[in-house]
């Protein structure tokens, strides 16, 4: 190993009590989303960390109280090095009034081997591991040759892509590293879009009419949305089912490309045939998919069924998909990626990892989703790498192991300190 990095992971051990602060810091802001417009004062504080390293600062507000801040330090090389985005949110989950924490959710407990907090697993972990960092590689005068960019987002909890909207903003790299929960396994993910089915009647009747529209003889040509929502959903678990024979992806178990119909809302009093009903879906589909493509596979077959049925023909449903904001509009979207192995800036990951962990890295696939997708919709190598387990991540009493975050920071230390000093374009792939 390089004298020069040995000495650098040997600092992080020393200055442990940094690295808590630092977090401790970082969880004491109640950034919690929803309710979210919060992350302001969050946020200056990451400026001030990031101005203290010699970035320059962009800024903008994605919804009032909730701004997103990109730093930028320019490299020192001008042969036009390798540049890299480092990501990550702010935000949190929220905390229930029925929750019972044994500590306090934001004041970092520091116990023999863990911590605890709310974000210290999802996601403030890592972003306290990658500045730290920085700071120990700045104060040893490592600078990186290429630009590097630190995106401290929001948004994330709730479908609110803060990540999306640097990308709107321009900005890119060779690398683009979220350092978000992947209990340090190099990871892509698969892709989630929600949406809403509405099924509606352009007449209302009353309860008393049922009769006239069920049996022979009735009519009266109507229909009880709610009942006609029965065979969509019939339909979706069809698609489902084909889809789970039909398709697969390397990383992912058989039948992980779900439709799940999460919500269903629909009639005005009992007194009345229900004229009106709405289901709102979460599709789990394929990093070899897109989410338009699978928007267009669940309409094609719902119409389908649709035309099979006399009042459903007449009255086909109408669909809306995504969305801004879980909050704002009831609807999100995260986009899918994989990870492509041979590229020079994850193989430079995976040595890192090897170094200090001093086993292989695993490759795998994040069952759930984070903003690295909108990075890989830009175009950008993405790659998810950030200390965390799924399980603890929304958990009461939320933890993260206290040696975990020092191998996570040293894993750092030694990536950056190889991409700052070897990243040449023409040493890629």
């Amino acid at each position: 190993m390089n004298h020069e990095l040995t000495k650098l992971l040997y600092e992080v051990d020393e200055r442990e009590g940094e690295l808590l602060d630092l977090l401790s810091d970082l969880v004491a802001y109640p950034t919690m989303s929803p309710p979210a417009r919060n992350a302001k004062s969050a946020q200056e504080y990451v400026v001030h960390q990031l101005k203290e390293l010699n970035f320059t600062i962009d800024s903008w507000e994605l919804y009032p109280g909730d701004p997103v801040v990109v730093g930028t330090k320019r490299g020192k090389q001008e042969n036009q090095p390798k540049s890299l985005i480092i990501n990550g949110h702010l935000d949190v989950a929220a905390i229930e009034q029925n929750e019972r924490w044994d500590y306090n959710p934001f004041v970092c407990t520091v116990t023999e081997d863990k911590v605890f907090g709310r974000g210290v697993a999802d996601m403030k972990g890592g972003i306290a591991g990658v500045l730290f960092a920085m700071k120990v590689l700045h104060k040893a005068g490592i600078e990186p040759g290429g630009n590097i960019y630190f995106q401290s987002v929001v948004g994330e909890e709730v479908g609110e892509a803060g990540t999306k909207s640097c990308c709107e903003k321009g900005y890119r790299a060779d690398l683009a590293l979220v350092v978000d929960t992947s209990d340090c396994s190099i990871q892509g993910q698969g892709g989630v879009i929600t949406g809403w089915i509405t099924i509606e009647s352009p007449q209302t009747f009353h309860d008393a009419s049922r009769r006239s529209m069920i049996h022979a003889g009735g009519g009266l040509h109507g229909a009880s949305a709610i009942e006609k929502m029965m065979k969509i959903i019939s339909a979706l678990q069809e698609l489902e089912r084909q889809w789970a024979i039909t398709k697969s992806s390397p990383g992912f178990t058989p039948g992980s490309n779900t439709i799940n119909p999460a919500v269903i809302e629909g009639g005005r009093h009992a007194a009345f045939i229900a004229d009106r009903c709405k289901l709102w879906i979460t599709v789990h589909y394929y990093p070899e998919e897109h989410y338009e493509e699978v928007i267009r596979e669940i309409e094609e077959h719902i119409n389908y069924a649709a035309k099979a049925d006399p009042w459903l023909k007449v009255h086909p449903p109408h669909f809306s998909w995504g969305g801004t904001s879980m909050i704002e509009d009831q609807g999100e979207i995260f986009p899918a990626f994989s990870v492509d192995s041979s590229h020079s800036g994850i193989q430079k990951l995976a040595r890192a990892h090897q170094l200090i962990h001093e086993t292989p890295v695993d490759y795998s696939m994040s069952p759930t989703v984070t903003d690295g997708g909108w990075l890989a919709e830009a175009n950008i190598p993405t790659v998810l790498y950030g200390p965390g387990t799924l399980e603890q991540a929304h958990a009461v009493n939320e933890s993260l192991e206290r040696e975990q975050l020092l191998q996570f920071t040293k894993t750092m230390v030694a990536f950056l300190f190889d991409w700052f000093q070897h990243s040449e374009r023409k040493d890629d792939r």
